[in-house]
């Protein structure tokens, strides 16, 4: 059974925890008079937020109630572990929650990025079984602890040769083969966007290829941008638009996050992560707007912005994955900025012209309680990208449909049975007691459906 901080199999000293929503505690009667006791005194009425919390003689916790209010979010329950103190915790009342999206919940809100910090976090833990289904709860935060520590580790600490440390130690972990091309090495081997977008780096760009599984099986291939810091290139960003730009390699921690749940569930699937990793910096190598850029699917891109960079890497290694033949091609980017306008912090938006997996993302969604929502490739918008010079031009210009314009461009570059694109944000602000900070986006919904649809 693999260990998790906040996730257990069992414990012999866990105190029972009894969710309610506002409707369900009208109608509760069954519990211990002190507890009931309490909860009157306090006015607990199962709104979201409110707990109660009685101890015995000993002073050691005996019950919780915690509110849920309507109940059409599990993750308020991550409110209860950002807050109930140090302990073993078992569910005794759910609110009609499954115990996987429980247990998603409770990780969500004990995780504490503490790297840096002096007091290391002591989070509480909730126990999940010791059968298949408590083990893969726990794979389950794991992967997505370690994709929100690699989107809040500062740039100088993860930047391309540390991303490609990860995957490295996941390949020699679960006996995965990896190959990894490193700065002038990416023009010989047709890298070339890749190449121009990471030249300025204070790091040689790279592309990473890990391979796992029987060959003989269907592959599955993932892809994620990796840009370790974005300042925008010569389109500079601004201050408050460059803050957060550690965590533009979002999109490879999605993907690496997703193979390293495949592997540990032993997909019967031929897996292929591709990670291009750079860095969008600034020098005298930079590249420009205006230029013309080769790529390794043939067509030729002109850059009208250079803060457009996510796509090119992408183009490079969409068209990579798709010489393998893949059965499906999964890509996860933080991608644009007008996706958040569009769908907001929560909801993560895929595309796709494949209306069997768009139907199955959705019920993955749906099993799973993680929002995502599809969004249109509508090809008319494909006019906003022309080059009077180029094949393409790498950002439409008039500022709209630019989730859309970028996932069309993406769409260039896939040649594949069936492709989705999902443009995440890769963080939060701070909600139901979860801190701000590099969050999982989708990842849930996909996992679902990759699980359903190869399982």
């Amino acid at each position: 059974m693999p260990e998790h901080s906040a996730l257990i199999a069992t414990s012999n000293i866990a105190a029972p925890i009894s969710l309610f929503t506002t409707s369900s505690w009208d109608e509760a009667k069954d519990l211990p008079a002190d507890l009931l006791g309490l909860a009157k005194a306090q006015g607990f009425k199962g709104s979201a937020g409110q707990m109660v919390v009685a101890a015995d003689t000993e002073g050691r916790i005996s019950g919780v109630l915690f509110g849920v209010g309507d109940g059409a979010d599990a993750l308020a329950v991550a409110g209860l572990a950002a807050k109930i103190p140090e302990g073993d915790y078992q569910v005794a009342i759910d609110a009609g929650y499954p115990l996987a999206h429980i247990a998603a919940a409770w990780a969500d809100g004990a995780y504490r990025f503490d790297r840096y910090l002096s007091d290391k976090a002591s989070p509480p833990r909730l126990v999940v079984g010791e059968d298949a289904e408590g083990e893969a709860m726990i794979r389950e935060a794991i992967a997505i602890d370690r994709l929100r520590d690699l989107v809040n580790t500062p740039a100088e600490d993860m930047g391309p040769p540390e991303i490609q440390g990860t995957i490295s130690d996941l390949a020699e972990r679960y006996g995965a083969s990896l190959e990894t091309i490193i700065g002038d090495a990416l023009l010989e081997q047709n890298y070339p966007m890749v190449h121009a977008v990471g030249r300025a780096g204070p790091e040689a760009p790279r592309i990473m290829e890990l391979s796992w599984g029987d060959p003989t099986h269907k592959q599955l291939a993932v892809i994620g941008k990796g840009v370790a810091f974005d300042t925008g290139g010569l389109n500079l960003k601004t201050g408050n638009y460059m803050r957060l730009m550690k965590k533009d390699m979002g999109g490879s921690a999605h993907a690496i996050a997703l193979a390293e749940l495949v592997m540990g569930a032993n997909l019967p699937v031929h897996l292929k992560l591709y990670v291009p990793a750079v860095e969008n910096a600034i020098s005298g190598d930079a590249f420009r707007p205006g230029d013309v850029l080769s790529s390794r699917k043939g067509l030729s891109v002109e850059i009208d912005n250079t803060d457009a960079e996510g796509r090119l890497i992408l183009g490079d290694a969409l068209t990579r994955a798709s010489e393998e033949d893949p059965d499906l091609m999964i890509d996860f980017a933080t991608l644009t900025g007008a996706a958040r306008v569009a769908l907001g912090p929560d909801l993560a938006p895929y595309y796709t012209d494949d209306e069997t997996l768009a139907a199955q993302i959705a019920e993955g969604s749906n099993e799973s309680g993680d929002p995502a929502w599809r969004m249109p490739l509508w090809a008319p918008y494909k006019s906003m990208l022309k080059s009077p010079i180029a094949d393409l031009v790498n950002s439409a210009s008039g500022g709209m449909a630019g989730s859309i314009t970028a996932a069309i461009f993406l769409k260039q570059f896939v040649d594949a049975k069936s492709w989705v694109h999902l443009d995440v944000w890769a963080w939060r602000e701070g909600k139901y007691g979860r801190p701000a900070g590099g969050a999982a986006c989708g990842l849930r919904a996909i996992w679902a459906m990759v699980q359903k649809r190869y399982g």
